[in-house]
This record gives C-alpha cells, sequence and structure tokens, in this order.
C-alpha cells in the first residue's frame, strides 16, 4: 500500500469514528406495533357514555400527590391494578401534585423522572383495562393566591396535555382537585381559570374527557356557581361527598383538634339519614340535568376511625344512591387510611368491599 493510500485510509477510518460518535439529532421512534393502546379519538364522543364507562372505580390516594410518593403512606405497585380490576372496578382517578415536581418560575418545566413514573402507573392502569382520571392535586399556592400563581397552573397543564396527546381515551384530565381558599370568594376567577385551562388543552386533545367541579372543595352546594364552556361538549362534572363530616372524618389528625370529639360518631341509615345524603345527591342530578352534564363523584368515603359497620352501611348507602341516579364514582381511597385494601395483610376489608361491589 502507497503512502497516499494509507492517508486515504486513515480518513475513511477517521470519518467513521467521527459518525459514530456523534449523539443523534432525532429522538428514536419507538414502531407503532410496540404501543399497545389505541390512539386517540378524531371524532367527538359522547360524554354520558364516556362518564358511564368510569363505573365504579377508587383514587389511589396518599401515593402521587405527597412531595416524594410514600410520605403520604402509600407507594403504588403494579399489581395493584390487577388486584382491583380482578375485583371488577372499572377506573382510578390518579391523584398528582404537579407543582411540587416541576420549577417554580417560568417555565414551570415538569421534572423528567417524575413524568415517567407517572408514565408507568397510568400504563399499567390501561394494560389491566382501567380508565384513568389523571388531575392535579393539592395546588395550594394557586388556591391561597389564584392570580398569582394562574400562569403555572396553565404551563402545567401545555406540558401535560402534550405528553399524553397520544394516550387512548381511556385517559381522562381532570384540571384541578377540589378548588377552594380565594377562588371560594371569586368563583369566577375558578370558572375562568378553568376554561383558560381548558382550551390549552384542546389545542392537542380536541376531545379527550375533561374533568371539573366546582368551588369550595368540589361541594354539592358550590355547583350552581360552576360554568362551563357549553360549546365543549367533552366535559364531565364532578362533586365530592363527605357528608356528614363529622362522621366520616371523626378523628382525622388533619380535620383539627375537634375531629377527635367525633369519635364514636355512627351512622346507622336511619330514615332521617338516608334522606339528609338522597337530597344532596338529588340536588347534584337537577343541576346536571339543567346543564346537560354527566355527572361523576370523584370522592366519598368514611375515615377508619369510624365503627367497621357504620362504614359499611354508609359507603354502601352513598354507592347504590349514586349508581340509581347513573352516576358513577371513584371511592377515597384504595389502600391508606379510608382504604377497601389492607396492604399489609394482603386483602381486600371484606365489609368495604361488600360495601362497593355488592358480591365481592
Amino acid at each position: 500500500m502507497t503512502a497516499a493510500s494509507r492517508y486515504l485510509w486513515l480518513l475513511v477510518l477517521l470519518g467513521l469514528f467521527i459518525h459514530c460518535s456523534e449523539k443523534p439529532t432525532e429522538t428514536i421512534v419507538v414502531p407503532e406495533e410496540k404501543w399497545p393502546f389505541r390512539p386517540p379519538s378524531t371524532q367527538p364522543l359522547d360524554a354520558f357514555v364516556m362518564s358511564a364507562a368510569i363505573g365504579r372505580g377508587f383514587n389511589l390516594g396518599n401515593a402521587l400527590e405527597a412531595a416524594v410518593e410514600g410520605e403520604g403512606g402509600m407507594v403504588i405497585q403494579d399489581h395493584y391494578f390487577k388486584i382491583i380490576a380482578d375485583a371488577g372496578f372499572t377506573s382510578i382517578r390518579l391523584p398528582v401534585t404537579w407543582s411540587a415536581h416541576s420549577m417554580t418560575v417560568p417555565p414551570f418545566y415538569i421534572e423528567a423522572a417524575f413524568f415517567e413514573r407517572v408514565d408507568h402507573v397510568i400504563q399499567e392502569a390501561l394494560k389491566n383495562g382501567l380508565i384513568v382520571i389523571l388531575n392535579d392535586h393539592h395546588f395550594d399556592e394557586l388556591n391561597a393566591d389564584p392570580q398569582a400563581y394562574k400562569g403555572w397552573l396553565i404551563a402545567l397543564w401545555e406540558q401535560i396535555a402534550r405528553h399524553y396527546k397520544d394516550y387512548p381515551d381511556e385517559l381522562y384530565f381532570e384540571i384541578l382537585n377540589e378548588p377552594h381558599g380565594e377562588f371560594n370568594t371569586h368563583p369566577e376567577w375558578w370558572n375562568s381559570l378553568a376554561a383558560e385551562a381548558l382550551a390549552v388543552i384542546r389545542n392537542l386533545n380536541p376531545y379527550r374527557m375533561t374533568v371539573i367541579g366546582p368551588i369550595n372543595w368540589n361541594s354539592i352546594n358550590s355547583l350552581p356557581t360552576l360554568e362551563l364552556p357549553k360549546e365543549d361538549q367533552s366535559l364531565i362534572a364532578t362533586f365530592h361527598f363527605y357528608d356528614p363530616f363529622q362522621f366520616t372524618h371523626q378523628g382525622a389528625e388533619w380535620a383539627g383538634e375537634e375531629a377527635q370529639s367525633w369519635l364514636g360518631t355512627k351512622w346507622s341509615g336511619t330514615l332521617d339519614q338516608r334522606n339528609a345524603v338522597t337530597a344532596q345527591l338529588d340536588k347534584a342530578v337537577k343541576w346536571a340535568e339543567e346543564q346537560g352534564r354527566p355527572l361523576y363523584l370523584g370522592e366519598f368515603g368514611a375515615y377508619s376511625k369510624a365503627d367497621d359497620n357504620s362504614r359499611y352501611v354508609w359507603t354502601d348507602f352513598v354507592a347504590r344512591s349514586a349508581e340509581k341516579r347513573h352516576i358513577s364514582w371513584t371511592y377515597w381511597e384504595f389502600g391508606a387510611g379510608f382504604g377497601a385494601y389492607d396492604r399489609e395483610a394482603r386483602a381486600w376489608r371484606p365489609l368495604i368491599l361488600r360495601a362497593l361491589m355488592p358480591g365481592g
């Protein structure tokens, strides 16, 4: 080999080395057949059908709404989804405190590792045939000062909407859990912000089911203050129900010192007690019918400090009363202080399971 040939050969080898050392400039795309889920609909969906599909489900509470998963006493395990599905439940609501995992200043980027964790949870639920309602939970700064922090919520939903735009219709969004604080004084602020967040979602998720509830912690009594964009038919209205509060939150550590004085409160299902529940539910149904919107009970439950029989009677009555009114529900919650599942014993709590799933 001549000196010139050797020089040319070295140039070829050098070119190959440089080419192989360069980082790819494009994201590696997973072949479409590897993605196990259907693409989202390109046509409007019937919100009443989609709301009914929620059916009976659980909140996976005390996990991803903590600043660090596990600090709330719960870490989500993959096998929980099979346990839930095998028992006949059809959905989960996934409380997520996105603000605890994002920048606190513009552009409010969400941590990539946290997105990956939420992705995994959602995908495991979908693989088990469960609908997922993904929310924004515990946004304390926003509730305290909506005008100062509304841009943060919008930025979060811009990212969430983009990140999940190719997920199937079985993933629903919920803009904000239990708006309260200053929103209670200015319900128009909440209506305006919800509409703005919804517009951001619709840019990339035109027909994805989106859940919106009223101020005052999603109270039934505040439903009349809720104004949903009339032109958007991919919406589901939600409310939460914990009445009577002295029963459902007796002994709850976060409910203040007086909650300890409620210990021993029973709920036996007297006529007056049942009428109080159904009157509230009927109020919600009347509002929903006037608005032409489907209705979803996002949270209800009785804390474990109540006696087991009272918890069973109350839970069964609320669940059956909601179902009679064609209201889907997700119980608060799966495996912590209100939990239907005993994670240490790896078994359902029989009375609560039977209240939620008769014959279960």
